[in-house]
């Protein structure tokens, strides 16, 4: 299998710097599946090729094995398409390259080039469809040729593989650890084992671009082989990430625009304990409840005597437990029967999310992809189904009030999405007659007459 990069511009021969190989001669490497081959095609000024080519052994593969594998040890596709040894090879003899460190040439290796990669029979059965939905979001063009499964038989339908063409002005560094992740998550047959190393690699590796990706779920899933453990144990510590980031972009928000932000949150979290007490809910689950503002809310309220939050940030539910003085001994008997905290991903089916009157999902779905929603309705309303459901999301609409929001963003960068009223509504009214609730929405925050609030609030009871 082959794998190239073309560079095109100026004094494009010192591609061979950044990647560290020389292109004036072929260079063989031995790794314990096979061989790998660098060498250059095209070298000039203006175009300049490297090729990396694995040719793996059969042999190799099952060299040391027991015969439980049978004959598909022996008689596979592994040598003959781009996968995770492809992936092992790129970070074998590419790896200086993948750190960025280039010496005297530091400054071409820090900036953006006009990069072409192209993988050789990239095995991603019916998902052609996600090369654009993956690869797009990171900055490339993406282009791939496909092939039917065999001439003589065209009912057999296209074949599995295909050669993908990826351009773009990308740095050589981040062209080389895309490919490296997501090589992979296309083929779905990792070579070795998963394990919690996989997750470090992955966040290594893909940290600084993973989580505001519109199809991180399918990424990290497909890339830790749909092993859940392991996929929550990733998307814990990508919220972690974010937070931090949060924090630190908290900061350059000025100071007034913070103080209407914080009047807001009070006004929601308000406006959810009085839609609690009209509902007469006793117990209540706050599903994403990020650093227990809510819960620390409906704490001071007698009527509620059974409180639960979840959230998948395993750092955030430290802060509400030092929010809520949950095991500190002072609190311990006071507060300790009435609130249970615990991670889960409202993405999941997790039992413990049942038995509760009332269940909230504040200022949390804007954070799903829009692909994730249709899980999220079915474990909300089918599998958890609560008499009451409150719901709060923004209003797209009102972002226009907010002078530090550009037009056409959204509210915040994690954000995946933003309903206006109108889309809200229409949501809100299919999704409660489809799983056997009733539905009134309301507003929360200022009201503009053109614009609506700022936070628009679902409260769902189920028909009984």
């Amino acid at each position: 299998m082959l794998f190239t990069i073309t560079y095109r511009g100026h004094n494009t021969e010192k591609l061979g710097f950044l990647l560290y190989k020389n292109p004036s001669r072929p260079q063989k490497f031995e790794l314990g599946f096979g061989n790998a081959y660098v060498f250059y095609p095209e070298l000039s000024c203006e175009k300049t090729t490297a090729a990396l080519l694995l040719d793996i052994n059969p042999i190799d593969l099952a060299r040391g094995k027991d015969n439980a594998g049978g004959l598909f040890d022996y008689v596979n596709d592994r040598p003959y398409v781009s996968s995770s040894f492809m992936s092992v090879a790129i970070s074998g003899i590419f790896r200086t390259a993948m750190t960025g460190r280039a010496d005297e040439h530091q400054e071409l290796s820090d900036c953006p080039l006009d990069l072409e990669a192209v993988i050789t029979m990239l095995s991603c059965r019916s998902d052609t469809a996600m090369l654009t939905k993956v690869f797009e979001p990171l900055g490339y063009e993406v282009g791939y040729e496909s092939f039917t499964m065999d001439e003589n038989f065209s009912d057999w339908g296209d074949s599995k593989y295909v050669n993908l063409t990826l351009k773009g002005k990308i740095r050589l560094r981040d062209l080389l650890k895309h490919i490296y992740i997501l090589i992979p998550v296309f083929d779905r047959q990792k070579h070795y084992w998963i394990g919690n190393d996989e997750v470090e690699k992955l966040l290594r590796n893909a940290g600084d671009w993973l989580s505001s990706h519109p199809e991180k779920g399918f990424i990290t899933s497909r890339y830790l082989k749909k092993l859940n453990p392991l996929v929550n144990m990733a998307f814990s510590r990508l919220v972690s990430a974010n937070e931090t980031a949060k924090e630190n972009q908290q900061d350059e928000i000025p100071a007034e625009i913070q103080e209407k932000k914080l009047n807001l949150n009070e006004q929601r979290l308000g406006s959810v304990v009085a839609a609690l007490k009209n509902c007469r809910a006793r117990s209540v689950i706050d599903i994403g409840c990020g650093e227990g503002n809510l819960l620390r809310s409906l704490a001071r309220e007698k009527q509620f005597e059974n409180i639960a939050g979840a959230d998948v940030s395993c750092l955030a539910l430290e802060r509400a437990k030092e929010k809520l003085k949950i095991g500190d001994n002072r609190n311990e008997q006071h507060e300790g029967p009435r609130i249970n905290l615990f991670q889960s991903s409202l993405t999941y089916k997790d039992s413990r999310f049942k038995g509760y009157d009332a269940v909230c999902i504040i200022e949390v779905i804007e954070h799903l992809d829009v692909s994730r929603i249709t899980a999220f309705e079915h474990i909300l309303f089918e599998f958890t189904k609560p008499r009451f459901i409150i719901l709060t999301t923004p209003n797209r609409e009102y972002n226009i009030k907010y002078e530090h929001i550009k037009e056409g963003a959204l509210r915040h960068s994690d954000h995946r999405f933003e309903w206006t009223r109108d889309e809200f509504r229409a949501w809100a009214e299919k999704t409660a007659e489809r799983f056997g609730y009733t539905v009134k929405i309301s507003n929360i925050g200022e009201i503009d007459k053109d614009l609506g609030s700022s936070t628009q609030m679902g409260v769902f009871t189920l028909n009984e």
